[in-house]
């Protein structure tokens, strides 16, 4: 047995407040590697919270099994209720949720503890605090019963981030014999500095981190994470600007990089994503006509498809810039009287009152029109035939029939609308949202001669959403360009996932994947420079990397489809055993 295998543990326990309840990019983090996790550890348990309508969704509860049972008895006791069961994702990992809520009766004991020993400033701490605090204290107390249960076995206990690192904290402070791992994907701080339109990166040797934190109003966050950071065995960050973050702020670098991945090899061939991606976009196409058809009408072959999608963090994740690089293309494009026109879609959720009537009313009638082509398609076909036979004669008089051109003269008197395309499918407090208000301030107004239409879309896209009907990764098939020009983003899965599907984007140099595929060829994948770049700078560029795109030929762009999937191999899953140390970082992937 090798020195790396005599270390091994022999239970893996994995804790994440988005096991089984999908919040943001961790879901992703944790669901893709179950497989490999599976396969190199005997025994694995992800821990998350019980949050009765995503359980139901994600969570297919189980009989406790005999090693654990005794643990989950004790909670029991203590009146925290632990549920047991398999999450309900590829490879079914064995899970325990823990039901917190009875136990939040003990938040100010557990928030005096975190003062007494880690000094963390809690007092006036609000509910999304509070509430994962208390889950992972719990999640704490499970582990230990364990540990006391099996004390020669071998645990190790993984933490995502400060709001799995109560469980972190009460392990040292108990001395449970458990080797811990915490993983910060994104700094609070830095997020947090970076989305207060401050210059992260230039005032990032000069900002006092306390301090900072306090005037944020997120000290009790920072000081959690800091004293996570500091107090586990093993520290890891998902990039390189992460861990250059966490040494200022912490005063602790990265042991270990995981740069995260996906199991590409799961994902379409670049055959079955060509053909996924005229099918999907077929669909898209039927979407624009009944959205900008009403209005006017354009040439839906000679248009470019283009999305952007996540939280909707509007300095953070570039859709500022994204916005009015959008501005200049339009501009430019209108002056060179381009036959070209884009479609963009911003598929960030937002708060909203619900699907605009009128999206609801242009999809009906677009659809009666449809079905009405349909049924009459077969009398048609046959007579288009004979007017072909009959020495090329094409008088389109004789394939309509009156019955059908009075039936669609009428759907089209209800179709066809007044006024310009709306800049949002839902209904939002457009005065006051700052994506809508930066689409006027930049000229993206939907008129018939712009040549970049927009289109905000505030819902997930889970495939029953009423107009697109699309789930994540068909939407992104159907695209021809994700844009992700992220100001912070400490890896940026969507590139990535775009890439595996195909499907060519942009990321920037402040991005954690962005900086890893730097180095490599990347002609799928186009890199905006944004580290030590004036805003101005930053958006010409832009603005050119997105024109040069439309400009593609056909072929081209397939090219870099192709050069895009070969660029997601380079993140592709593959486990090595590394044993961290304190004093430098390694990389594993």
């Amino acid at each position: 047995m090798t020195e790396c295998e005599d270390m091994q543990p022999e239970m893996l326990f994995e804790l994440s407040w988005e096991v089984c309840n999908k919040v943001g990019g961790i879901y992703t983090v944790v669901m893709s590697k179950v497989s490999v996790m599976k396969q190199h550890f005997k025994e694995y348990i992800l821990i998350g919270p019980y949050i009765e309508e995503k359980a139901s969704l994600d969570f297919i509860e189980e009989t406790v099994p005999e090693q654990i049972a005794d643990s989950i008895a004790k909670l029991r006791d203590t009146g925290i209720a632990c549920h047991f069961g398999r999450w309900n994702i590829a490879g079914k990992p064995a899970c325990v949720l823990i039901d917190f809520r009875s136990f939040l009766r003990d938040k100010n004991h557990i928030k005096k503890e975190l003062w007494d020993i880690y000094k963390i400033d809690s007092l006036n701490s609000p509910w999304e605090f509070d509430e994962p605090i208390v889950w992972g204290y719990a999640a704490g107390m499970f582990i230990k019963e364990y540990a006391e249960r099996f004390p020669h076995k071998r645990i190790s206990v993984h933490c995502h981030e400060w709001l799995a690192g109560s469980a972190l904290l009460y392990l040292k402070a108990n001395k449970v014999r458990a080797g811990t791992v915490f993983t910060t994907h994104a700094t609070m701080l830095g997020r947090a500095i970076a989305g207060s339109n401050q210059d992260l990166y230039g005032i990032l040797d000069k900002v006092d981190p306390e301090q900072e934190a306090y005037k944020l109003r997120i000290q009790e966050k920072f000081q959690t994470e800091r004293a996570c950071a500091r107090s586990a065995d093993c520290f890891t960050t998902v990039s390189e600007i992460t861990s250059i973050e966490a040494e200022k702020f912490f005063g602790r670098k990265a042991d270990v990089l995981v740069l995260n991945g996906l199991e590409v090899h799961k994902f379409p061939t670049i055959e079955e994503t060509s053909i996924r991606h005229v099918t999907v976009r077929e669909k898209i196409r039927e979407f624009l006509m009944y959205y900008f058809f009403p209005y006017y009408s354009f040439d839906l072959r000679h248009n470019i498809i283009f999305f952007i999608l996540g939280r909707y963090e509007f300095r953070n994740k570039g859709i500022d810039i994204f916005i009015k690089a959008l501005g200049q293309l339009n501009a430019l494009l209108k002056e060179e009287n381009s036959g070209k026109t884009v479609s963009v879609f911003f598929w960030i959720p937002a708060d909203h009152r619900g699907l605009k009537t009128e999206m609801l009313e242009n999809k009906n009638y677009f659809r009666h029109i449809n079905d009405m082509v349909h049924r009459y398609s077969p009398e048609m076909i046959k007579k288009t035939v004979a007017m072909i036979m009959r020495e090329g004669n094409l008088s389109s008089a004789e394939v309509f029939t009156d019955e059908f051109k009075e039936h669609v003269r009428k759907d089209l008197i209800h179709f066809k609308r007044k006024g310009d395309p709306p800049l949002c499918t839902h209904y939002l407090d457009e005065n006051h949202d700052i994506m809508i208000s930066e689409f006027k301030r930049n000229g993206l107004l939907n008129r018939e001669c712009d040549r970049v239409k927009v289109i905000a879309y505030p819902v997930y896209l889970d495939g029953h959403d009423e107009m697109l009907n699309l789930n994540y990764y068909d939407a992104i098939a159907g695209c021809h360009l994700g844009v992700f020009p992220s100001y912070y983003e400490p890896w940026g899965y969507t590139p990535l996932e775009a890439a595996a599907l195909g499907v060519a984007s942009l990321t920037t140099d402040l991005s954690g994947f962005g900086r890893f595929i730097q180095s490599h060829k990347q002609n799928g994948i186009y890199i905006l420079r944004r580290m030590g770049r004036s805003e101005d700078e930053t958006i010409q560029e832009f603005t050119q990397i997105l024109r040069k795109y439309i400009m593609l030929s056909h072929e081209e762009r397939v090219e870099k489809k192709t050069e895009a999937k070969a660029t997601s191999l380079l993140c592709t899953f593959e486990p090595v055993c590394q044993v961290p140390c304190r004093t430098g970082s390694k990389v594993q992937s």
